[in-house]
């Protein structure tokens, strides 16, 4: 099949905001220096933001050296902190930490709380006026290479074909964008990282990162008990000693609430359902008392790459870069990742303009990743490097305590000379089922309590019903079926979507409720589900997450 090719200097995969502050940046250089740099962002979203979701408290920290007047040119990020909690939570009680306890790095007063959504569409506006080329509605499917195996770019996804493969009346074939260097900026756990990945080798002596699932929901609450600002984080019930993780609570904007759950995904009963104890979480007298007579506006899930500077896969590579959450650059004890996303965006922008400038193309940007590793990124996933370890090796009780110890040692200057491996790659942890029995679930009451399908209208999902299921079976059928019984099907509790569903014995896929949240190929124990783009411009339409 003969594609239509398209070249621009720079191709950025993913307009979130790793991506657009790459763009920005490279644009801004380029213009500082009287050059021209075409730069092309794709979006596999239907619009910028459609599949941002986030929190989202933000440090403005990379906002303020990306565009230092951004508060003047309206960018939506209008709600300061002004109070901080964290909570511990019993099934009827909440008990407050002291604030002289809390390590000075959870600190939150002073960022802002707000849509990351509406955040990445103000940014593409920024990147337009700019001169930034952005095509949303087009997924990256295949990386391209030259005769060295060097990345030249992608091809797009064919549009307009049927279930069967077949092209139907409205067929449109893929086209290829090659760019001089490809910087990928597609989120946690992409399917094109994950080609790449395996191409270059980048995680030969490093493993697999380890996944937090995050599932959120945005509610409309009585003006009386909204109070603008306050950043709630819980720990303990719903999930107790069956997971690490917690809750959040963040107020902001005009009586909006956000509330979710994160669920760090190296638990070990298969049976445990993070949808299921997310709606648990919302009938806890605390929160209950929030939302009660309140309106639920949005729902959505997405993973989260939590590994730390353990993780971290080579940054590099001939012709392209790992940029944010593709590279796993989230502060697992911060629970953020914006301002670190958009700053690795900036400094591989500035790598990528010093390559143009000099007249080279499709080799190696090795002063990125040393960029990055001198830069606050580094500092900051240097302190916070044995979190993650301590969380899965001691729980969140003793491993909370102990990463606080740390934190409070780093505060003195005393920085603790060891790092800590991960005990195992997170979803070896699953233990088979027959060790545990099913847990009970939540029933809706359509007031705090949601099920899946009711939840999922809410994320505006749109998927072409007659195409290819972009969800596949690495399993050969018996593989499969021995284990559905070994694990009880665990993709029919873990996925916040209803796509996996038991019948007979047999899990049945509905690819058409997917929220491109990529659990199924994060959690599974015997990593037997690939998640690979459907078609352009679909997925969730999410409004303001």
């Amino acid at each position: 099949m003969t594609r239509e090719i398209i070249e621009y200097d720079a191709l950025i995969i993913g307009a979130g905001p790793a991506g657009l502050a790459a763009a920005i940046r490279l644009r801004q250089r380029a213009q500082s220096l009287g050059q021209e740099f075409t730069v092309c962002v794709l979006e596999k979203g239907a619009q910028v933001g459609a599949h941002i979701l986030s929190g989202a408290v933000i440090d403005p920290v990379a906002l303020d050296e990306l565009l230092p007047d951004w508060r003047e040119r309206g960018a939506p990020l209008k709600t300061r902190v002004v109070g901080d909690e964290v909570l511990w939570f019993t099934a009827q009680h909440a008990v407050a930490a002291p604030r002289f306890a809390l390590p000075p790095q959870l600190a939150n007063e002073g960022l802002y709380v707000g849509s990351l959504g509406e955040l990445c569409r103000w940014l593409a506006e920024q990147a337009e006026a700019l001169g930034v080329e952005l095509y949303p509605g087009f997924a990256a499917v295949t990386p391209c290479f030259d005769e060295r195996g060097a990345l030249t770019g992608v091809a797009t996804g064919d549009m307009g074909i049927d279930a069967s493969g077949e092209p139907t009346g409205r067929f449109a074939a893929g086209i290829e964008i090659r760019a001089r260097y490809t910087l990928v900026a597609e989120g946690a756990g992409g399917s094109l990282t994950r080609q790449l990945e395996a191409q270059y080798g980048l995680r030969e002596g490093v493993g697999e990162s380890h996944f937090g699932l995050g599932i959120k929901e945005v509610w409309r609450v009585a003006p009386e008990r909204h109070r603008p600002g306050l950043v709630i984080h819980t720990l303990g019930w719903p999930l107790g000693g069956e997971a690490s993780g917690g809750g959040f609570l963040y107020h902001y904007g005009e009586d909006l609430v956000a509330i979710g759950l994160v669920t760090h995904l190296d638990y070990r009963n298969p049976y445990l359902s993070p949808f299921d104890e997310f709606q648990r979480l919302k009938t806890h007298p605390k929160i209950a008392a929030l939302l009660q007579g309140g309106e639920r506006l949005g729902y959505g899930a997405r993973t989260t790459n939590e590994g730390g500077l353990q993780s971290l896969p080579r940054l590099s590579f001939p012709g392209g870069v790992l940029l944010g959450c593709a590279a796993g650059l989230l502060n697992v004890l911060r629970i953020k990742g914006t301002h670190n996303a958009m700053k690795s965006g900036m400094l591989a922008a500035e790598s990528v303009a010093d390559a143009l400038l000099a007249g080279r193309q499709h080799d190696e940007l090795i002063d990125y990743p040393k960029a990055l590793r001198a830069s606050w990124i580094g500092r900051e996933l240097g302190d916070t490097r044995n979190v993650k370890p301590l969380l899965s090796r001691f729980g969140t009780v003793f491993g909370s305590l102990f990463c606080g110890i740390e934190m409070w040692l780093l505060a003195a200057g005393l920085r603790l000379p060891w790092t800590l491996a991960h005990p195992l790659p997170a979803r070896a942890r699953m233990a088979e089922a027959r060790g545990f029995k099913p847990r009970q679930g939540v029933r809706p009451d359509g007031q705090l309590i949601f099920d899946r399908p009711s939840s999922l209208m809410l994320a505006n999902i749109s998927h072409e019903h007659d195409q290819p299921c972009h969800l596949k079976r690495r399993n050969t059928p018996d593989q499969e079926a021995a284990r559905v019984i070994r694990f009880a099907a665990p993709e029919t509790r873990y996925c916040p979507a209803g796509v996996y569903e038991l019948d007979g014995g047999e899990v049945r896929i509905n690819s058409q409720n997917c929220l491109h949240c990529k659990a199924c190929e994060l959690a599974d124990p015997e990593h037997s589900l690939l998640w690979h783009p459907p078609e352009g411009g679909s997925g969730p339409q999410y409004g303001a997450m």
